[in-house]
């Protein structure tokens, strides 16, 4: 049970960079920023650097769901996201803890595969995303490529995304955001819809190749705003804002892509004197 003022809380439950760009380390700098309590459930964790994703190690799926079990029965859980889950085991293990504890809002962000293109989820795992996680989900958080994985569909443009989201949406979230970043040109723009409305979201795009990080952090910070009690088109009005924001203060690291600048709205910190 929560104590009492004690501040909006979220749960991440996604696997960890050892490089600290993306996964739950992302996640949660993003809910600090957010002025959130985050808590972690390791799925994974990934042998990471600015280059790509060597290998990955997956966690016991029980591992998991005490995790869940343990955040939940003792600081309570304003809301949760997921990210990398490995594997079909973990997923289902994920999906009886969540739907028995009631862990609301929820936001699934399907993550299969590394900016790189490294393959972060074992080839049986998908059927079991669409048809054990993503009916749990609040809202739905895919690119692209994810896009295309769950449900077939390969959008080429703008038109395309809202048949994508009709099809997402069948699978049985309450909503579903198809983000359009990896379209190649114009403004970034993603596409909220709920069943029947949909609502366009637009940000110029920044000139930068250090976006590592930046699906994580956006679905980080939609949680964020869902844990602050905020409603769901308003808490993605927040996420673009905090993401595109993010994108703007990335920053190079090691010898390949940069993450995201998830202190961005805490630049003051920086003016704090050295010992």
């Amino acid at each position: 049970m929560s104590a009492p003022n004690q501040p909006p809380t979220a749960l991440t439950i996604a696997g960890s960079d050892s490089g600290g760009g993306a996964g739950l380390q992302a996640d949660l700098k993003t809910f600090l920023a957010c002025q959130v309590h985050g808590m972690s459930a390791i799925t994974a964790v990934t042998v990471q650097n600015s280059l790509g994703v060597s290998a990955f190690y997956e966690l016991p799926p029980h591992a998991v769901a005490e995790q869940i079990e343990t955040v939940a029965g003792d600081i309570g859980i304003g809301a949760a996201k997921t990210g990398m889950l490995a594997s079909a085991p973990i997923m289902a293990a994920i999906a009886e803890t969540v739907a028995r504890l009631t862990v609301t809002p929820l936001v699934v962000d399907p993550v299969a595969a590394s900016q790189h293109g490294n393959a972060l989820l074992q080839p049986d795992a998908m059927d079991a995303l669409r048809s054990l996680i993503i009916p749990l989900a609040t809202i739905v958080t895919p690119n692209l490529h994810e896009v295309r994985l769950l449900t077939g569909i390969d959008v080429q443009r703008r038109a395309d995304m809202e048949d994508a989201a009709r099809a997402l949406h069948a699978l049985g979230p309450q909503w579903v955001l198809v983000k359009g970043g990896h379209l190649p040109s114009g403004d970034a723009v993603d596409v909220l819809y709920d069943g029947s409305t949909f609502t366009e979201f637009r940000a110029a795009r920044t000139d930068t190749v250090h976006t590592h990080g930046s699906g994580d952090t956006l679905a980080a910070s939609i949680t964020a705003a869902l844990a602050r009690g905020l409603d769901v088109p308003t808490a993605v009005t927040f996420g673009k804002r905090f993401v595109t924001g993010a994108v703007r203060g990335s920053f190079p690291l090691g010898a390949g892509r940069g993450p995201v600048g998830h202190f961005w709205r805490i630049r003051d910190l920086a003016d704090i004197p050295a010992d």
